[in-house]
């Protein structure tokens, strides 16, 4: 009797106690549809949209949507964690927002950074929810969101200058550099450490090639031909992708400025 009681007790334990809050990883893109809502065609150009928008103004707009909320917390909670925890926007500027909606719970929210909020103010965030409304209770999400992210870059724009690259873009370009002053040191290296080879053959007065014992201009010129042979021979070469339509969060935060909205 006890332990059948043990058992129950532990049983509500399981049924009652609060799921864990799942906090997503940072997206990779700017446009991101994990409920497959939105036609890839469509998503990826306003993906990119979005991306040129970073480029131009240096503001990093992020649509995220899910099939549902993680967490026991209102949305208004649950979306500034995330946003603290993506990082949109310059940490200088505070200028990202985010759109996150949750297709099963039937919630939406954009979530403001500090930076943004003169431009895209709470009332500016609730107009764009209720226009929202009527596309998702039709299902129709692709002219919704398509109208969404224009209304957020129109209200947005020109309050910050871009780099003409996206934060993500600046990055790869400085690891780019970095790989290639690593590659010039090594072939350098190559070449000195190839050079003292043939300089200490020299020193001891016998100097072999493939057809035997050589002079010193050919033997030169073989220890040159060898090392560049050698380069020519490890083939391949690194191939970096450009990363354009790529989303890096530059540390951003939000102090809970924006809208939410069901339908």
């Amino acid at each position: 009797m006890t332990r059948l009681l043990t058992g129950l007790f532990l049983a509500w334990l399981a049924v009652s106690a609060p799921a864990a809050e799942v906090i997503p990883p940072a997206p990779k893109a700017f446009f991101n549809d994990n409920a497959n809502v939105v036609p890839a065609p469509v998503a990826s150009q306003l993906n990119e949209t979005l991306a040129q928008f970073e480029r131009d103004s240096s503001n990093q707009l992020l649509v995220a949507i899910f099939p549902k909320m993680q967490t026991d917390s209102s949305i208004e909670d649950y979306a500034n964690r995330l946003f603290q925890a993506w990082g949109p926007g310059l940490k200088d500027k505070d200028n990202g927002a985010v759109l996150l909606v949750f297709i099963q719970d039937r919630k939406m929210r954009i979530e403001v950074g500090y930076g943004l909020e003169p431009r895209l103010t709470d009332a500016e965030c609730f107009r764009i929810i209720e226009e929202l409304k009527p596309h998702f209770r039709s299902g129709d999400y692709t002219t919704g969101l398509t109208n969404a992210v224009s209304s957020m870059i129109a209200a947005t724009q020109g309050e910050y200058t871009g780099t003409g690259k996206t934060l993500s873009e600046q990055k790869q370009d400085s690891g780019s550099s970095l790989l290639g002053t690593l590659f010039v040191l090594f072939i350098v290296f190559l070449f000195v450490r190839a050079f003292v080879k043939s300089l200490r053959q020299v020193q001891r007065g016998v100097v072999y090639g493939p057809n035997g014992s050589q002079t010193l201009p050919d033997v030169a010129a073989a220890s040159w031909w060898n090392t560049s042979s050698s380069w020519g021979g490890s083939g391949g070469g690194s191939s970096w992708d450009s990363g354009g339509s790529s989303f890096s969060g530059g540390g951003g935060s939000s102090g809970g400025g924006g809208a939410s909205g069901d339908w």
